[in-house]
């Protein structure tokens, strides 16, 4: 397949054009600078700017780009640009493939299990009632961006991503650091529930989106979610260190602003529709997810 994946540079986006070309597909990637070579492409998607002649012919498109949703304080002005990010990309990607003398067979859009909620105890499969909170909100609008890609008869997949867990970024490159030191341990009282996958596991279902016939939301989190306490207790275990530290809510909130609810949210979620279509993870498990973190160099 010849493929288009936006968001290349970002944590998930490296591995995933890197597994592509090495399973064989040519990978054209969208870029925000003057490109350095044929493999690129540039875009300015928050001015809507994607010139569809520069893309040639298309099959798929993988479509990753959002800002960071915990990268900074929840300030208006980021929370705008969490939602902005993610809509314009959309909408500008889907605007040039529909332009495209023959449109591309399949969008897979990244979304988030950030749909949800904080939902308790409830077990949470794609048909899920959607949260109230400003995540779900994101993720609405982010999933309907891409409904003119489905109304024109491409197979479309939204990737609801949950918690990654890489050794080398995001949340749980900062908090491997904390356990190494021995200062790691469950987050608030430790009952809620975590929904993990790991990147090798991430870059497969995404790839997985791209070459089977799956549409629609699907979930990409690891089949067995688990408490917070019981995360942390395998992180600890895998690295020989103590997890015994409880990091209290009313420090998280004042380390996190806002952002803390979401790093204190239960979701229980189900990958149903990746199970169904017959999807088989690496790590299928909080214990096994732990042992390759711990194992697994970044970037590996």
């Amino acid at each position: 397949m010849r493929v288009v994946v936006s968001g290349a540079s970002g944590l998930i986006g490296r591995h995933l054009v890197r597994h592509l070309r090495e399973q064989g597909h040519e990978v054209v990637t969208l870029v925000r600078r003057e490109p350095r070579g044929p493999g690129e492409v540039p875009w300015d998607p928050a001015a809507g700017r994607l010139d569809p002649a520069r893309l040639g012919p298309v099959d798929g498109a993988v479509n990753l780009s959002g800002a960071g949703v915990g990268d900074h304080r929840w300030t208006d002005a980021h929370k705008q640009l969490v939602l902005s990010s993610r809509v314009d990309s959309t909408r500008t990607l889907v605007r040039a493939l529909l332009s495209l003398e023959t449109a591309p067979r399949v969008l897979v859009n990244a979304s988030a299990i950030g749909a949800y909620g904080d939902a308790g105890e409830a077990v949470l499969t794609e048909d899920a009632p959607w949260g109230t909170d400003f995540l779900a909100e994101v993720v609405a609008r982010w999933e309907e961006a891409t409904a003119p890609a489905a109304e024109a008869g491409v197979r479309v997949a939204l990737a609801r991503t949950g918690l990654l867990a890489d050794p080398g970024g995001g949340a749980f490159g900062r908090l491997l650091t904390l356990f190494r030191l021995g200062l790691g341990g469950p987050l608030g009282d430790g009952r809620h529930w975590w929904s993990l996958i790991s990147t090798p596991d991430e870059v497969a279902a995404l790839t997985f989106l791209l070459e089977q016939p799956v549409s629609g939301p699907v979930n990409l989190a690891c089949p067995a979610p688990a408490r917070n306490a019981e995360v942390t207790r395998a992180l600890g275990r895998a690295l020989h260190r103590p997890a015994l530290l409880t990091v209290p809510r009313p420090a998280l909130r004042l380390a996190l602003g806002e952002f803390s609810e979401q790093v204190l949210a239960s979701q229980r979620v189900v990958p149903r529709a990746l199970l169904d279509a017959g999807f088989r993870f690496q790590h299928p498990d909080a214990v096994s997810i732990a042992g390759w973190l711990t194992g697994a160099r970044p970037g590996g």
